[in-house]
């Protein structure tokens, strides 16, 4: 494993301007050390719960819970077709309440408060917790936990992820060693896209000969209060929380275009539609999808008109409402 490189003192445009552009993690020290969160974190578990249940709406929320003998590793169940924790109603104040129960309990619950929104939990959390390196549009998510792994598994959406409270290790692996992650199923899974069945702590190499490839392109780093990290859409990351209270704050952005069709269900819809046909057939689209969507080989609209509104170029709104109909039609 690699150290992920350490960045400090950063702004809002070294961070688009130098980071961002080399598409790889960045360990940012500090970056929201000044948040009061992080100051009452610092203090002690009491006074960072005292400070948030302040401002809690009481909005119900999800949690997850599993038995102690799972050691905090939120994964699939051992025939894969369901989950090895059960998903509980509680407001942010009670899961927290919670948390400072056991946090002396030596084998404790594992209990995860997980993508909560805050615009509508801590509506006041964002006006004193700015981020500088991105715009104010962009809504904060926190997470809750005692000890626990989540699998690595990617996003859709670029994502700063930022430490409020406790200690998190990050282990990252870029997209192109998906096949030597060993994915486990889509549907079920964990958090809504497939995680590495390697346990990562404990790799079995019998079964999962090529996570040892995987893991010499690996990057890895344990964050502390105030620190953050950038990981790029569809890096491969898994998180583990070290202390008895662990709250991260992470900001998705970026990953989609205009249409806000999702690319994860463009990829269920062409497995479904193409990955079960003959090997010839599945070359023949292999080189309609890097012509007309991966753009690696000739541009597919140099030899139209250049204020042509087509699929290949640029739609008009009424164009992409047509297709968009036209799609759900086909689906049904």
């Amino acid at each position: 494993m690699q150290d992920i490189p350490v960045w400090e003192n950063v702004d809002f445009e070294q961070f688009h301007n130098e980071i961002v552009p080399l598409n790889k993690p960045a360990l940012i020290k500090s970056l929201v050390s000044d948040w009061p969160s992080v100051t009452a974190a610092k203090q002690s578990s009491d006074s960072l719960v005292k400070l948030l249940k302040k401002f809690d709406s009481d909005a119900v929320i999800s949690a997850l819970v599993g038995k102690p003998d799972i050691n905090g590793r939120f994964f699939y169940s051992d025939d894969l077709t369901d989950l090895n924790f059960q998903r509980v109603q509680v407001t942010l104040t009670i899961g927290l309440e919670r948390l400072l129960a056991i946090q002396d309990d030596p084998n404790p619950h594992a209990i995860a408060l997980q993508a909560i929104p805050l615009s509508q939990v801590l509506p006041t959390f964002k006006a004193h917790h700015p981020l500088p390196l991105l715009g104010a549009s962009i809504e904060p998510t926190m997470w809750v936990g005692n000890r626990a792994t989540v699998a690595p598994h990617y996003d859709i959406h670029d994502n700063i992820a930022c430490v409020v409270a406790g200690s998190r290790k990050f282990t990252l692996f870029p997209p192109q060693q998906i096949n030597n992650l060993y994915p486990g199923p889509m549907l079920n899974a964990p958090g809504g896209v497939p995680v590495s069945m390697v346990d990562i702590n404990d790799p079995d190499l019998d079964l999962y000969p090529n996570y040892a490839t995987a893991s010499q392109t690996g990057f890895q780093a344990t964050l502390q209060p105030g620190d953050a990290v950038y990981i790029p859409a569809l890096w491969w990351h898994g998180v583990e929380s070290l202390e008895s209270l662990n709250i991260l704050v992470n900001y998705w952005w970026g990953g989609d275009t205009d249409s806000k069709i999702s690319p994860n269900d463009s990829l269920m819809h062409s497995i479904m539609s193409i990955a079960n046909l003959d090997a010839d057939k599945r070359q023949a689209w292999q080189h309609f999808f890097n012509y007309y969507v991966f753009k690696t080989m000739d541009d597919p609209t140099a030899h139209l008109p250049p204020n042509l509104k087509d699929l290949v170029s640029q739609l008009t709104p009424e164009q992409e409402a047509d297709i968009r109909n036209f799609l759900i039609q086909q689906l049904k």
